[in-house]
């Protein structure tokens, strides 16, 4: 397997591309996503779905690119992010929504415990709601991986300030379905460089493990 990581859009989100044989899967869908989507295409690469971790604006306005490059992928959230999906200024910003926008786009599916098939892996769906509602992480343990979205970055968290966000969720988030992962284990976040759970444990100024 490999992994390829695309950092895009106005506050550089990333998006991750897990590619085995002719087939991928995209984590997240940021605006700019088209580059990343018709380099795929060009080398005969299929994605076979895309998983958001939450349904903040810059991890969705890129759904419609990958749909004019790769019609009929199936595009995953929690059905807890459906509001935001339907009405991305909700987050409080001026949002540029492209048109059309269709939320039937997306497939409510992702449940706490869930375990995923992707590329010959398997991943846990863990939910970690606080940063906003329907936020999950998916963990491969066989690669001792998480992509972890917005719930935490190296050194630091998703904010709390936001509409619908809250900072107790997201500390038992993190407690309980974070620093419960094995210290060795890679997280890879929405914004920012790879951390690891160890690290984060000891040294997250805002949610100590230890």
């Amino acid at each position: 397997m490999h992994l390829s990581t695309y950092s895009l859009g106005s506050v550089n989100t990333n998006a991750y591309v897990l590619t085995r044989g002719a087939e991928a899967l995209i984590i997240d869908a940021p605006e700019g996503i088209t580059s990343v989507a018709l380099e795929l295409k060009a080398s005969g690469i299929t994605p076979i779905a895309c998983w958001i971790t939450h349904a903040h604006y810059d991890h969705i306005l890129g759904a419609m690119e990958l749909l004019k490059v790769f019609p009929g992928l199936p595009i995953h959230l929690h059905a807890d992010g459906k509001l935001l999906a339907e009405h991305p200024q909700l987050m409080g910003w001026r949002v540029q929504v492209p048109q059309p926008w269709s939320t039937a786009t997306f497939q409510y599916t992702f449940t706490q415990g869930q375990q995923l098939s992707a590329l010959g892996l398997r991943f846990e769906v863990r939910c970690v709601p606080g940063h906003c509602p329907g936020s999950v992480l998916f963990y491969n343990a066989q690669n001792a991986e998480a992509f972890v979205g917005d719930a935490i970055f190296a050194g630091s968290i998703g904010r709390t300030d936001l509409p619908l966000a809250d900072f107790d969720t997201l500390e038992h988030s993190i407690r309980s379905q974070i620093y419960t992962l094995p210290d060795a284990t890679r997280l890879y976040p929405g914004h920012g460089g790879v951390t690891t759970v160890g690290h984060e444990k000891h040294q997250n100024p805002y949610v100590r493990g230890v």
